[in-house]
């Protein structure tokens, strides 16, 4: 979601035994954390808005490095490419775990283009600058915010998860609604504070952003590109960078 203030940044990472492992949200291959608790902790450089242990997934294509869009990454980089274009926009999000829906938005409108690397970046960076809790819902775009129905943190409070960005118009759920684990809630958009069409997902203890403190997570039911081969992960921390994919065939 970008990291407005500043937290105590620390090069530490977590490990799984340390989370609360919940599924992976996204179907099919070509997943890549490119913002990850194993790379460092606060993940997003803050600790406002419950992100210390938040990712964000975008979806590339089976060339060497980050591909978003099937464009030259030169290219993207400079000029930008149409939204709807990127790999990750639309794919659906599923639920992580059982649960409750607490919230759900669907009136933001989404940018028809993701822009240069540089416009991104400066948009990025003066979004932050600006933070105020009344542009709460501006950096998290579209989502849903879900109470786990089994899940109880460290000290047996409640466990929430956001998702965040999704596209207009997709939210397929509604507040009070139940949901189990895989049910679609919505899909990848580049609404908010976004650079392009990802997911971000985290867990907290609470759904008042401006208190809320981040929970360790880890998923199951993915599998990791490693020396040509797909790799199952029962409860893993994706790697920076790291080429994933669903081990789920529903949805």
């Amino acid at each position: 979601m970008g990291s407005p203030g500043t937290g105590s940044l620390a090069v530490m990472t977590i490990a799984p035994e340390d989370a609360v492992v919940v599924d992976f949200p996204l179907r099919g291959e070509g997943w890549l954390a490119v913002t990850t608790p194993a790379a460092r902790v606060p993940s997003h450089g803050t600790d406002l808005l419950g992100q210390r242990y938040a990712y964000d997934f975008v979806r590339v294509d089976a060339r060497p490095g980050r591909h978003e869009h099937p464009a030259s990454g030169w290219r993207v980089a400079m000029a930008g490419a149409p939204t709807r274009e990127f790999h990750a926009w639309g794919a659906p999000i599923h639920a992580p775990f059982d649960g409750v829906v607490v919230s759900a938005s669907d009136g933001m409108t989404e940018r028809e283009r993701v822009g240069s690397a540089l416009r991104e970046a400066a948009r990025a960076a003066r979004n932050a600058a600006a933070f105020t809790p009344a542009r709460i819902p501006g950096i998290m775009g579209n989502h849903v915010l879900l109470r786990a129905e089994h899940l109880r943190t460290p000290a047996g409070g409640d466990v929430f998860g956001g998702m965040a960005h999704l596209a207009p118009g997709s939210v397929a759920v509604r507040p009070g609604d139940r949901v189990r684990a895989g049910d679609v809630l919505g899909r990848v958009g580049h609404t908010g504070n976004s650079t392009s069409p990802h997911l971000h997902i985290q867990l907290m203890d609470s759904t008042d952003l401006m208190s809320a403190r981040g929970i360790p997570l880890a998923f199951r039911g993915y599998e990791v590109a490693r020396g040509g081969a797909w790799t199952p992960v029962d409860a893993g921390i994706p790697a920076l960078g790291e080429r994933l994919r669903s081990a789920s065939t529903a949805g």
